[in-house]
């Protein structure tokens, strides 16, 4: 497949007003926000944000493979970090928590997206934490019962907009919960966690289950 050509300079800064408006509007209304609202918000025509995206659904594609490539690129990084790796842990968490604005989807519970590059990113990202996890493990850092998906959700509850609180509210808890979540992972006088913890596998036919009883319901 041919490469698209890169965008001119006046075309790419639309593109991200447009991606900015999406993850503001898909915050605060839902992903069902008219796709009209989302150009108002990022001051262009409709016809601009259609030239770009010509749904809906490759406008959420978008922002959600945004958002995971952040996400891998802090696990990315934390790789480089693993002569420490409770070090390693927490710059994870708080590189993930300070972009926490780019990660809307799939923070606000948006649709389940069957893209092979999102399923891409999200099996990277998982494999991605399960080695710093293991590097932990064996240096004896991080609790042995602890797995991706504790870590990805743990992530995701910190990272997820509080309604009614001022940005830099939020972003003080959001500090806080990690803070008290890494702690929680050290080894040294650890209950057992209560239960078997779900697989990924089970979590996807869940959340699948969900969106198709969704798209099923009389309207």
């Amino acid at each position: 497949m041919t490469p698209e050509p890169p965008l001119r300079a006046d075309a790419q800064r639309n593109r991200e007003r447009i991606l900015a408006a999406a993850r503001e509007l898909f915050r605060e209304r839902g992903t069902a926000v008219a796709l009209d609202d989302i150009a108002r918000r990022a001051g262009v025509g409709a016809g601009t944000l259609y030239r770009r995206f010509p749904d809906r659904d490759a406008l959420i594609r978008q922002v959600m493979v945004d958002g995971f490539d952040i996400c891998l690129s802090a696990v990315r990084a934390a790789h480089q970090e693993l002569e420490d790796p409770a070090g390693a842990l927490e710059r994870l968490f708080r590189r993930v928590v300070e972009q926490r604005e780019r990660l809307v989807l799939p923070l606000i519970g948006g649709p389940v997206v069957h893209d092979p590059r999102v399923q891409e990113l999200q099996h990277a990202i998982r494999d991605g934490v399960e080695e710093i996890l293991a590097a932990g493990r064996a240096a004896g850092v991080v609790r042995s019962d602890v797995t991706s998906e504790d870590l990805i959700t743990a992530a995701a509850m910190a990272c997820r907009p509080m309604p009614h609180l001022p940005a830099e509210v939020s972003a003080a808890l959001a500090v806080r919960h990690v803070a008290v979540y890494l702690h929680g992972l050290r080894p040294e006088g650890a209950a057992p966690l209560p239960a078997v913890a779900p697989s990924p596998e089970a979590i996807g036919r869940h959340v699948a289950m969900h969106q198709r009883d969704s798209e099923e319901a009389p309207r």
